[in-house]
């Protein structure tokens, strides 16, 4: 792909845990801050927390959690009737996008042309606020359970009645009555639509679930959308707020999480804490986002995707996640040593970070040039359909201020990054970042074998030799 075909970062937005900005992440990851914390019991049960052999539990205890986020919803004209109905993902998807527009310098969508506007979002399994209204659809099952329990124990009569009534009031109707907007509002597909809807958007609008790859599979997607020519404009990311019982348990049974401390690309890996939140990016044809006088952040040279095949459902694949990379290095017509920043999957599981460890070596080569390797996911946890955005927007953060970030999570190095031909290396402290054309990459990983890469092109500008005195102090060692 030649410059003037890529595509240009206009808009930046986020939301993460201790992160309500694209600023306040950059300096979480500066300062390699770690915004986890124990699980309330309104949002997990201690029911649920048991030892790992039990098969109905989760051991973890602590996630990434957003705090003091409250969708305003007058802001956005929203009722109170349908704003209960609907699952927050889809309000923390609109405000995100709202504030990428801001960013962009297009407010609520002025001055784009509506009919060429696209949005293209990443999202699994909606959120637990739907899973949970399910309860409610239940009720008749419920009941009958019940009600066979109660006579079983020779409750009858009055009594019977009575308790059926009361778990009536604590099960059923806790939660909104169905109707269309409970409908849509439980729906993943309709979360992309619900921002073209509010703005009037007509380019298209839709939900993409690559698992945890779906946010940077949204990108790509809207990028191609852009290089077509369907689009002029798009707003791409990925929303999660999911941290119910249905992923915690079924995550616990696959040893991959951690307890209460994450460590990626360590010598000892902890697996992973879930995190929560939602990321945005605004998207234009580079030639045009230049010819508009808006600014870049940085440019999406080239992606590349693939599927880990036989074998590859659950278990990543060295074979797999090299297709994926290869691909996005010849799209963008470099050599995948050039890249000095690769901003990593790096889930803290075993075989997870030791084959991408793997794939990474083998793509640069033994012996190239060292790139910065580290994952955002150690400072906010893996917020999975908004995990692979949340790493573009540090990655893009970090050419745009010329930065090399220090690496959070990595207590004693993996043995793969001790060996003396290592083309990677960790930070604990950052580095200015003297490239003239910086360049970085941004891998994601999701559940059925799927891999992302995408590399940024940088703006040309001047050597930066010393860092701002607020980033070395952010960044300094304590």
């Amino acid at each position: 792909m030649s410059r003037d075909e890529e595509i240009a970062i206009v808009g930046i937005a986020c939301r993460y845990p201790d992160a309500a900005s694209p600023n306040d992440l950059w300096e979480t990851a500066l300062a390699r801050r770690r915004a986890f914390r124990r699980m309330p019991e309104q949002r997990l049960s201690g029911a649920y927390i048991g030892s790992s052999d039990d098969r109905d539990r989760t051991y973890l205890t602590h996630a990434g959690l957003l705090r003091n986020w409250r969708f305003d919803r007058e802001r956005f004209g929203v009722p109170g009737g349908l704003h209960r109905a609907v699952d927050h993902v889809h309000w923390l998807a609109l405000e995100t996008a709202a504030e990428a527009l801001i960013d962009a310098g297009f407010p609520n969508g002025a001055g784009l042309d509506r009919d060429r506007v696209g949005v293209v979002l990443g999202n699994s399994l909606t959120g637990e606020f739907s899973r949970a209204t399910q309860l409610r659809l239940r009720w008749p099952y419920l009941r009958r359970a019940a009600a066979a329990a109660l006579d079983g124990a020779g409750i009858e009569g009055d009594s019977a009645t009575h308790a059926l009534t009361l778990l009536r009031e604590l099960v059923r109707d806790q939660f909104p009555v169905p109707g269309d907007e409970s409908l849509a509002g439980a729906l993943s597909n309709t979360i992309a639509g619900r921002v073209c809807n509010h703005f009037d958007f007509h380019g298209s609008g839709f939900t993409v679930d690559g698992a945890c790859a779906s946010s940077l599979l949204s990108v790509m997607t809207a990028g191609r959308a852009l290089l077509d020519g369907d689009l002029d404009f798009a707003l791409a990311g990925g929303v999660d707020l999911s941290l119910d019982p249905f992923e915690l348990v079924g995550f616990a049974r696959t040893g991959a999480l951690a307890v209460d401390r994450m460590r990626v690309y360590d010598d000892s890996p902890t697996g992973f804490l879930p995190g929560e939140g939602c990321g945005v990016v605004a998207l234009m044809r580079a030639e045009e986002a230049e010819r508009a006088g808006l600014r870049t952040y940085a440019r999406l040279a080239g992606w590349g995707t693939s599927s880990d095949g036989a074998g590859g459902l659950t278990r990543p694949r060295t074979y797999g996640q090299r297709l994926a990379m290869d691909r996005a290095y010849e799209m963008a017509g470099i050599a995948p040593d050039d890249v000095e920043l690769v901003e990593g999957h790096g889930t803290g599981t075993k075989v997870g970070d030791e084959v991408e460890l793997a794939t990474l070596t083998e793509v640069r080569g033994h012996g190239a040039a060292h790139a910065v390797l580290g994952s955002i996911k150690a400072n906010i946890g893996h917020t999975k359909a908004a995990a692979g955005v949340a790493g573009l927007i540090k990655a893009t953060l970090a050419v745009h201020h010329r930065v090399l970030p220090p690496t959070t999570g990595v207590e004693r190095p993996h043995e793969m990054l001790r060996r003396a031909d290592t083309p990677l290396r960790v930070l604990a402290e950052p580095e200015p970042w003297p490239t003239t054309l910086p360049l970085a990459s941004v891998s994601s990983m999701g559940f059925g074998g799927v891999n992302a890469h995408v590399v940024l092109r940088g703006l040309p500008g001047r050597p930066v030799e010393a860092l701002p005195p607020r980033v070395a102090a952010l960044g300094r060692r304590r």
